[in-house]
């Protein structure tokens, strides 16, 4: 026993003796480092070993501790480059192509995380003429932990928006960091972590969560491993076992040329199958569709747009599997290669898997198969029929385990700790659709956000740029009640803290998407919130904000700030979406006009009203008000005090 001891620790000693410099992840070939500020640099060797960072014609000395840690203060540098540091110990590391700039750490959830490749059809322009070597990426990739904070990333690179490159670039920090750059002229780093489907909470360190006892109750759970281990071996709710998919179970499968349909029934492309006479059904629905093709559009490549499909879809062409997608939030956008199409009667058949809720083709989505200069419209009839029925839920049982990423801290220890030392010059966020359904609490959980990983940077007053979600799903022509306004008015209230920005949106949704094309207005509008918050300009940089409500006889009076050079409205209408109510709090269409910095409101029904809302809904039919310099007015509601 005492030989196995002297022998571990022998081996122990020599492994300690062997340990060379190693950096974080972060810290690498063509990083940009925030400009015109001290710098860290940190890493790992062995216990006391000596390690020299040599740059720009200067020398740093340090000596890592006993544990290998070890870290130095680079002085200020200002924009430029490139330069090389080099980095010895009982090793040397030279980092190659190193700027100088202005760092942006972006994070949020898919509206943050969505590539501009997503939404290449929109932006293909700015995909094809990227060129910008000084405009960096960092994309980190989806980890959770549930132990705490976590000192490294396992991957991840830093890309420039040249070429193809580009395309992996979040569409919305990429054009805030073009924007910056244009203006500026300095190198912008980018460092994205963001997940979709993610909750505020998950973001925020546990020491975030001092002032919510019972969120830090979770977090003590969490860290039992034992605790989550019950979870896991708990088994999912029951559904009953379904029976196999009809389509694919026969001697012919139903996407093959030589499959005669029997049975089929008529369906419309685009639209929900309960909405066409399918009642409460779950499972798998395919779709068939002799489609013409001239000879000019074969022998060459194409491209068929399936507009967005819930769940998720197979697409078979003349027996051929040409594409899928498993979940329902991406656009459909299958390439065909040259030997797929036929001159004359082709067959397009579409499997669609649907777990819950409605299910088919999402309207008002492009339906197309594109081929050169010619197009065929998808849209239209087509065949169904149902090859499989998921019995119910019984109900009972167990989740199955819990999901990592939306538990508190879990995304903040894993993605957001390993880069709290590295300096950068603000902070872009883009979340609030997963907290919609308990907007009531969002303004409290942003504030401890931003405290938080203000004072993890170390940095009162670092800037945090938000956008507010934008409008989705069905229009309301009526006043009502909505979490999704609520949450904007939550969003709106964290302007309260210092040095924030918010970028409206209201105006850039899609009702039937919650993830809409319209990336670049997003990022252009952090970038001017930017360009006042972070970088001192004194411009118009946020649309109008309501500020204050009085009353005249029956009228409610308005008035604004960040109007700019003028109140106006984007159709030159009276402006819109304003409700105002007595004190019953039934809401009413008012009548509006603009005078000056305000906007009278009425409505003769109402004899003393006390309240006002604007833009008060999921998805507000026509929100324009904006000032003259065009930035959209935040929805709000107010109330005469």
């Amino acid at each position: 026993m005492k030989r196995i001891g002297f022998l571990s620790i022998a081996l122990i000693l020599i492994t300690i003796g062997q340990a060379q410099v190693r950096l974080p992840r972060l810290i690498r070939d063509s990083m940009i480092l925030q400009r015109d500020t001290k710098v860290n640099i940190w890493g790992w060797a062995s216990s006391n070993e000596k390690v020299t960072v040599s740059f720009n014609k200067k020398t740093f000395r340090t000596t890592a501790d006993k544990q290998g840690n070890w870290s130095l203060v680079l002085p200020p540098v200002k924009a430029g480059g490139p330069y090389t540091i080099d980095i010895s110990g009982k090793n040397k590391i030279s980092l190659k192509e190193v700027l100088f700039g202005d760092v942006w750490f972006c994070s949020g959830q898919s509206n943050m995380v969505h590539q501009l490749n997503i939404h290449d059809v929109t932006y293909a322009d700015e995909i094809a003429t990227a060129n910008y070597p000084e405009i960096r990426q960092f994309w980190i990739p989806t980890m959770t932990n549930l132990q705490g904070p976590q000192p490294d990333l396992p991957a991840g690179n830093w890309k420039p928006a040249v070429g193809e490159d580009v395309r992996p670039f979040s569409a919305v920090a990429y054009f805030f960091a073009k924007k910056v750059h244009e203006k500026y002229k300095v190198p912008v780093g980018i460092i994205n972590a963001s997940v979709g489907g993610t909750p505020i909470e998950a973001w925020t360190s546990e020491d975030g969560f001092r002032d919510f006892s019972s969120i830090l109750s979770v977090i003590q759970k969490n860290k039992d491993t034992a605790y989550l281990n019950s979870f896991n071996r708990r088994p999912a709710a029951p559904r009953g076992t379904p029976p196999a998919d009809l389509g694919l179970t026969g001697p012919v499968k139903w996407f093959g040329p030589t499959y005669t349909p029997k049975g089929w029934r008529t369906i419309n492309i685009p639209g929900y199958w309960e909405d066409q006479g399918i009642k409460d059904l779950n499972g798998v629905v395919w779709y068939r569709k002799e489609v013409n093709v001239p000879v000019s559009m074969t022998g060459k490549e194409a491209k068929v747009f399936l507009g967005r499909i819930v769940d998720a879809d197979e697409l078979y062409i003349n027996g051929k599997l040409v594409g899928n997608t498993t979940y329902q939030y991406p656009q459909r956008r299958y390439k065909l290669s040259a030997d797929i199409l036929k001159p004359g009667k082709n067959l397009f058949v579409i499997r669609v898997t649907n777990n819950m809720g409605k299910g088919g083709f999402v309207p008002d989505k492009p339906y197309c198969l594109f081929s050169g200069t010619d197009t065929i419209d998808l849209k239209g009839t087509w065949e169904y029929k149902v090859g499989l029925v998921y019995p119910p839920f019984s109900g009972g049982g167990g989740g199955g385990g819990i999901s990592y990423q939306n538990q508190p801290a879990a995304l903040y220890n894993a993605m957001v700790a390993p880069e709290i030392r590295y300096s950068i010059k603000g902070i872009c966020w883009y979340q609030g659709e997963s907290n919609a359904g308990k907007p009531e609490e969002y303004a409290q959980l942003m504030a401890a956000l931003i405290h938080d990983w203000r004072a993890k940077w170390k940095n009162d007053t670092l800037p945090f740029l938000y956008v507010q979600l934008p409008g989705f799903m069905d229009y309301s022509y009526l006043p009502s009640e909505s979490n999704w306004a609520m949450m904007r008015e939550a969003q709106l209230k964290t302007l309260v803290v210092n040095k924030t920005a918010m970028a409206v949106a209201i105006d850039l949704g899609e009702w039937n998407d919650i993830h809409p094309d319209n990336k670049k207005p997003v990022g252009d509008r952090l970038a001017l919130g930017a360009f006042h918050t972070a970088y001192g300009e004194k411009i118009v940089y946020s649309g109008p904000v309501a500020d204050q409500l009085s009353t005249d006889d029956n009228k409610l009076i308005i008035r604004f700030t960040h109007t700019g050079s003028g109140l106006i409205t984007s159709d030159g209408e009276a402006p819109a979406e304003i409700a105002i109510a007595g004190a019953d709090k039934k809401f009413v269409w008012a009548k509006t006009r603009i005078e000056g910095e305000t906007i009278i409101a009425w409505n003769d029904q109402v004899v003393r009203p006390l309240y006002v809302r604007y833009a008060w809904a999921d998805n507000p039919v026509n929100p324009n008000l904006y000032n003259k310099e065009g930035l959209p007015a935040s929805p709000f509601q107010l109330s005469v005090k």
